[in-house]
């Protein structure tokens, strides 16, 4: 497809999903044909997004990027999401050769020194992972939502992937964290004890503490870097997270 036909196609989907609840979004997106692919970060959200996958038996492949830097809860999460919803999560590793080269020049926690150090390394662990995550995919499926920060206040159901040139789609956008909560409460979802211990956003280990009161949800992200909208780059196109830089 051309790229004015997936962004028309988005533009249609974005108007469709606003009116159906999660179960009808997904089956929605699962029945357009073509791969579609889910990618969970275990958290809360993300597993919200796959008890529907696993109880509506969609046909969604689900996949994770294992950094090699997860929380060993993170870990354990994926082997038990598998065994209550009979589902695999295929895993998606950094290539050991591209991690041998980062550490060669900027050491194995030189993340922590710059920013472009940061990104490399996510481009490392997250974004080449992604790329063979989503080859041949024509429908991405994420668990962003508007309120887990400033720089996702806008987030569409759907929108075109210009990078990746497929249609991504954020089912949870209009879910707030209070809903989500008691989704899970109500479902008997199973989720990462971090979230208990002030983690509401979890990813690799080095790069995630728990957040003060009153902070935003993913402030315990790269605390250490400045920027309110640092990503990693997985959700930001790349001329945005250059301009981040």
């Amino acid at each position: 497809m051309t790229a004015i036909t997936l962004i028309e196609d988005a533009a249609s989907l974005n108007s469709q999903l606003g009116s159906l609840d999660l179960a009808g979004r997904l089956s929605l997106v699962a029945g357009l044909g073509g791969r579609v692919v889910f990618t969970t970060s275990l958290g809360i959200e993300d597993q919200v997004i796959t008890a529907e996958i696993g109880n509506h038996r969609l046909p969604i492949e689900v996949a994770t990027l294992q950094t090699g830097r997860l929380f060993p809860e993170t870990l354990a999460l994926i082997d038990e999401t598998e065994s209550q919803y009979d589902i695999n999560i295929v895993r998606y590793e950094p290539e050991q050769a591209d991690i041998d080269a980062y550490a060669e020049k900027y050491g194995l926690n030189g993340f922590y020194e710059s920013v472009e150090a940061r990104h490399a390394c996510c481009g490392v662990r997250k974004l080449k992972p992604l790329a063979r995550a989503l080859s041949g995919a024509s429908i991405w499926i994420t668990g962003l939502r508007r309120g887990q920060s400033a720089n996702r206040a806008d987030t569409p159901f759907a929108e075109f992937d210009p990078e990746r040139n497929l249609i991504k789609i954020n089912p949870l956008a209009d879910w707030d964290i209070d809903v989500i909560r008691a989704y899970v409460a109500d479902n008997s979802v199973p989720v990462n004890p971090l979230h208990a211990r002030g983690y509401p956003s979890i990813g690799c280990e080095p790069c995630t503490r728990a957040i003060k009161p009153g902070e935003p949800e993913r402030a315990g992200r790269w605390w250490w870097e400045n920027d309110e909208k640092r990503e990693c780059g997985l959700h930001v196109h790349e001329e945005s997270a250059s301009a981040a830089q």
